[in-house]
Order: structure tokens, then C-alpha cells, then sequence
């Protein structure tokens, strides 16, 4: 057992502030515990001298009798004051706590007395045994109730049991009997086993007061580090919530060089496949090298676009996890046929699937579920895409069974498998599995964030999504959903769709575009153009607002508005949609395209009727929407 001092150690000075001694800890405790027991003391005290007032009431004189309990209630008084005064004082160096304690055992000191001098003036009055049996145990429980509190200082408790009972025991043994000598002999052996009993207590007690420090010192160390660490947990969100607008900000402006590019090599694209006769006096030699480069343009065109597609597929990636820790995405379940999103599916990666030799089967069409449909498809689409990729021969299936009332959407492949040291890492963000030699250049794209959308997105439905794999034999996953009613026949064909056009024709259609970036918008007029629009194109809601002003809507009246979301003095493509409809109608269709993922566009969308594209904008994605909009139907 650790022995905890009484005192100071006279190396530190009184005046060190506690905090640099973590000993002086128990000695606070003491007197804390002093004060606190000190109000019962007191209280037993009053008590005291009531019980021996009415044993000598009758036989003491009334001279004697005051004087002396006006000694106690005095003593009283004067210990209550302390203790008020403690209880408002806030002591925090040594040289306070050591007063404080010094005030309490003086009074300790003084009650002790006052005992002591009870049994010196009333033993012997009168001749009743009564009177002297109580008087001896009064003063005798008085000096063994002091142990609990007196233990921890043995020489304040030697001085305490001294002043008490040794008067008594001088005042028996004046008698001068034989009895009065064998009470005194028995009241000293008394006082010698109180204070074995009081050094037994000592150490119990200063056992237990050694055990409450340290878990008090180790209370503080956990709240310290418990507040380092919340602090640590708040600047971690902090620093990912700057990530997330950082990046949705910046988004914005990284898109846009992508979306231009996007449109120009459409554009191009338009233009290399435009029949043109040859020019006057061309020889067929030079015609084979105009075919030669035409080809030649073509094939460089088509890369462009490849690129373009890839860098949009990683911008997804990027933004769907940007979106979901910003919780802009919303889960809202319903009940559909799951066949709705597999001949989706098909028509997506089929071509994919026969390029590299794999069969894609789809079952279990016929199951209805009651998930979020939009969310079910991205995950699908993420899980199905990685499946080909790192799939080099076989089959991959995407099947859907009952179980009880829930329904397993799995995608089963035949390709490299997974191992089960890895299988814990694949859906954390930018992780890919370690290539092996079977792994082509083209299974190395992406930045290893498809699984991360595909688990956010499950727990963001609450759809429990686990993986089974066998590496060289294939790999399943596996959606758990619970089961929908049949939806009815309006929502199976608000939810069913149809292929896009394949080309469209916009001649005769005038097409005003609203768009502060000076390359999105020419590549916007160029591809435009080329499907046979007529274009109006402006970079402010100010410009847009005052050719509408000069226009007649019986002569010039818009068939679409394309406005960028970001424009000038504060000002978005909602402000320019707005002032154009005044002026030519509120009919007017309209299509807002932006970079942003943090502000509200959805509900702006339904208040003011515009669909949303997000940028990067691929030419077929756009081509479709327009088409859905004017009611153009491919050639």
C-alpha cells in the first residue's frame, strides 16, 4: 500500500500551485471529507450535552451546569462559522488547504478538551452509579466516533483520545478504591485498543482514499484525451466538409474545359461524317489521300470522345461521393418490377459484354421490390460495370430471388476473384485491388471509388450488401431488398423507358443559349448548329434580358432555352429562364445545365419547370434531351 502524506513535503513550496503535485491530492481529500463529516460531529455534540445535563440536572449545581454547555454551544458556533466560510472559499494552493485543515483540528482539539473537563467536573457527583456508567460512555463514544476522521492524522487522534479520556481516567482513580482503580485500569486498556482500532482504520481508509485518487487522476486523463479526441473527431469533419465544398466548387470550373470538349468533338465528329463532293479538278489520287485523312480525322475523333467518356465516367464517380457526403441525395422507395432497370441493364452493357467474348444473362425480371429505383440502378450499373471489366472470359449474371419477404439482386461473374485479405478493403475509397498479370490496362481505370458509391449507396437505403469470392472462379454481390406490391399499370409506364434517338434534326428550331464561358458556349453554337438549330447565344441574363426586350415575340419566339446555372453579379440561369419567359411566354421549354451539386436544383426544377443536366454534358445525353423536350422524334 502506497502511503499517502498528511502533510507537505517541506521540499515544495506552500504557495506551488496543486496541479504541479498530484500527492497533495490525497491530503485534499482529507480535509474535504473533515468538513463534511464536521456538521454530525457537531450535531452529536449538542446531543451529547443534552444527555448529560439530564443525568446531572437533578444533582449538579445550576452555576456549574451553564457555564459549561454554554462552553459547547459556544465551540459550536464558532466550528459552524468555519465551516460556512469553507464552503464559500474556493482554496487552491497549499498553503490555503493546510490552513484550512489547521482550523479544523483546532477545534477538534478544543471539543476534546471540553470532553475531557466533562468527565473531570462530573464524575463523582452524587451517589447514584447511574450518573457516572452514562457519563463514562458519553465520553468514551465521543472518543471512538472521532476514528473515521481522525485516523488518517494518528497523532491528532492520540491527542483527540488523550484529551478526553485521561482526565476522566485520572479523575476515577482519585477515588482512591479498589473499584475505582480497576475502572481506571480498564478504561486505559480501552483507550489502547481504540487507538489499534484507529491504525487499523487509518490504513483501510487511506487504502481507500489512495484508490479514489487515482481514479480521479485517471477520470481527468480520460475526459483530456476524450476532449482531445472529440476535438480531433471535429476538426476530421470539419476537414471533410472543406473537402466536399472545395471539390463541389471546384467541380464547377473543372467541368467546364469538359464539358467544351465534350461538345467540340461532336461537333467534329458532325463534320468528318458530312458527305461533301469532291472540289473542281481533283485527281483520284487526291481523292484517296482526302478519304486517307478523313479516316484519319475520324479515328482521331473517336479517341477524343473515348477520353471524353472516360474523364466523365471518373467525374461521376467523384461526384457521386462528393453528393453523398454532402447529403444532397435523398432515398424515396417505391414499388417497381426489377425487370425495368435489368432491360436497362441490357441495353447498357450488352455491347460491352460481346466486345470482350462474356454472355450477360439477366433473370428474375418478374420480382417487384421497394427500394429507391434511381439508387437500385446505380448500384447495379457500378457492380454489373465492374464484373465485365475484370471479367476476361465467361458469363456474368445479374439474377434476383425471393427470400421469404425480401429479395437478393446478385451479379455473379466468372473472372479474377477477390481474396480474402482484400475482400475487407474494396469498399474503401481510391482502394483497387493489387493487379496481377491477368489484369489488361483497360480493367486498370477508375480511381477505385465504384464499390465505395455501390456500399454508401446500400447503407444509404438501409440494404444490407455483402460479397462472396473464390479468386480464379469469380465473385458474387449481393443487394438485399425487401419485397414490393406489383406497381400499378400509369406508374410501370412512367418508370419504363425507351432507347434515345439516335440522331435528331432541328431545323427551323430557334435555340437560345444562356452561358458565361465563352468555350461551352461556342462549342454549344457549333454543335447546335450542326443538328440545323438556330442559335441565339448570350453570357449574361443582362444580354439575354435586353434582345428579348428588342424582340417581337410575333417574329422571333424561342422553341428551347439552355441556360448555365452560374452567371454573372450573383446571378443563375433560373433569373435568365424567368426574365425570358416573360417575354416570350411561360411556356417556353428549358433545359439548366450546371457543375454544382450543393444547392437545391431539384426543387428549383419542379417550381419553375426546367430539367436539369449535370456537367459534363456527353453530346448523346444532351441530343436525347432535347429531343424529349421539342418532341422530336429520330429520322
Amino acid at each position: 500500500m502506497r502511503a499517502i502524506p498528511a502533510t507537505v513535503p517541506a521540499a515544495i513550496p506552500p504557495e506551488t500551485p496543486l496541479d504541479h503535485d498530484p500527492h497533495f491530492a490525497a491530503v485534499i481529500e482529507i480535509v474535504q471529507s473533515t468538513y463534511v463529516y464536521m456538521p454530525a460531529a457537531l450535531a452529536g455534540y449538542l446531543a451529547g450535552v443534552g444527555v448529560v445535563a439530564m443525568l446531572y440536572w437533578p444533582i449538579a449545581p445550576l452555576g456549574l451546569l451553564v457555564p459549561w454547555a454554554g462552553a459547547f454551544v459556544a465551540m459550536c458556533l464558532v466550528r459552524g462559522l468555519v465551516i460556512a466560510r469553507f464552503r464559500r472559499a474556493a482554496p487552491r494552493t497549499r498553503a490555503q488547504w493546510l490552513a484550512w485543515q489547521l482550523r479544523s483540528n483546532l477545534g477538534t482539539l478544543v471539543a476534546a478538551a471540553l470532553w475531557g473537563a466533562t468527565g473531570w467536573i462530573f464524575y463523582g457527583l452524587g451517589a447514584e452509579q447511574q450518573q457516572a456508567t452514562g457519563l463514562i460512555v458519553i465520553v468514551y463514544t465521543f472518543a471512538v466516533a472521532a476514528i473515521p476522521v481522525l485516523s488518517t492524522q494518528p497523532r491528532l487522534y492520540i491527542a483527540y483520545a488523550s484529551l478526553c479520556l485521561l482526565p476522566l481516567v485520572v479523575r476515577i482513580a482519585l477515588v482512591g478504591d479498589v473499584h475505582s482503580y480497576q475502572l481506571a485500569g480498564e478504561l486505559v486498556l480501552i483507550i489502547s485498543l481504540s487507538a489499534v482500532l484507529a491504525n487499523s482504520y487509518r490504513q483501510a481508509l487511506l487504502c481507500a482514499i489512495d484508490h479514489k485518487v487515482q481514479a480521479d487522476q485517471l477520470a481527468a486523463q480520460l475526459r483530456v484525451e476524450t476532449l482531445a479526441a472529440e476535438d480531433a473527431r471535429r476538426e476530421a469533419e470539419i476537414a471533410n466538409r472543406a473537402k466536399t465544398q472545395f471539390f463541389t466548387a471546384a467541380s464547377h470550373d473543372l467541368r467546364q474545359p469538359l464539358h467544351a470538349m465534350g461538345l467540340f468533338a461532336e461537333a467534329l465528329r458532325q463534320r468528318v461524317r458530312e458527305p461533301a463532293g469532291p472540289p473542281q479538278g481533283q485527281t483520284p489520287e487526291g481523292d484517296a489521300r482526302r478519304l486517307n485523312n478523313d479516316a484519319e480525322v475520324a479515328q482521331l475523333v473517336n479517341s477524343i470522345n473515348e477520353s471524353v467518356d472516360a474523364l466523365e465516367g471518373l467525374f461521376c464517380e467523384l461526384l457521386d461521393i462528393t453528393r453523398i457526403d454532402s447529403g444532397v441525395i435523398e432515398v424515396h422507395p417505391q414499388h417497381f418490377e426489377v425487370g425495368d432497370i435489368l432491360r436497362k441493364l441490357r441495353l447498357h452493357f450488352e455491347p460491352s459484354a460481346f466486345e470482350k467474348g462474356l454472355s450477360l444473362r439477366l433473370r428474375g425480371g418478374g420480382r417487384v421490390v421497394f427500394a429507391d429505383s434511381l439508387l437500385v440502378e446505380r448500384v447495379l450499373r457500378n457492380l454489373v460495370s465492374n464484373a465485365i471489366r475484370y471479367t476476361n472470359d465467361g458469363t456474368v449474371l445479374v439474377g434476383c430471388r425471393q427470400r421469404g419477404d425480401r429479395v437478393l439482386l446478385q451479379v455473379w461473374d466468372t473472372g479474377l476473384g477477390i481474396r480474402l485479405d482484400e475482400q475487407a478493403r474494396i469498399f474503401d475509397e481510391f482502394y483497387q485491388v493489387p493487379n496481377t498479370p491477368k489484369v489488361s490496362p483497360d480493367q486498370r481505370k477508375g480511381l477505385g471509388l465504384g464499390l465505395a458509391i455501390v456500399k454508401r449507396l446500400a447503407d444509404l437505403m438501409g440494404a444490407p450488401l455483402t460479397l462472396r469470392s473464390t479468386p480464379g472462379r469469380g465473385t458474387v454481390f449481393t443487394l438485399d431488398l425487401p419485397q414490393g406490391r406489383a406497381p400499378k399499370p400509369s406508374a410501370l409506364l412512367a418508370m419504363s423507358g425507351g432507347k434515345g434517338p439516335v440522331g435528331i434534326t432541328l431545323a427551323g428550331r430557334r435555340i437560345v443559349v444562356v452561358e458565361d464561358e465563352p468555350a461551352v458556349r461556342a462549342g454549344l453554337e457549333v454543335l447546335l448548329a450542326g443538328w440545323g438549330a438556330q442559335i441565339d447565344a448570350f453570357e449574361s441574363v443582362a444580354a439575354s434580358r435586353a434582345w428579348a426586350e428588342r424582340s417581337d415575340p410575333a417574329v422571333v419566339k424561342p422553341d428551347l432555352l439552355i441556360v448555365d446555372y452560374r452567371l454573372e453579379e450573383g446571378l443563375n440561369g433560373v433569373d435568365a429562364i424567368t426574365a425570358l419567359r416573360a417575354r416570350f411566354g411561360p411556356a417556353i421549354p428549358a433545359i439548366l445545365v450546371t457543375g454544382s451539386t450543393m444547392t437545391g436544383h431539384d426543387k428549383e426544377a419542379h417550381d419553375h419547370n426546367f430539367h436539369l443536366l449535370i456537367k459534363p454534358v456527353v453530346p448523346n445525353k444532351l441530343r436525347a434531351m432535347i429531343a424529349f423536350k421539342l418532341g422530336v422524334k429520330p429520322p
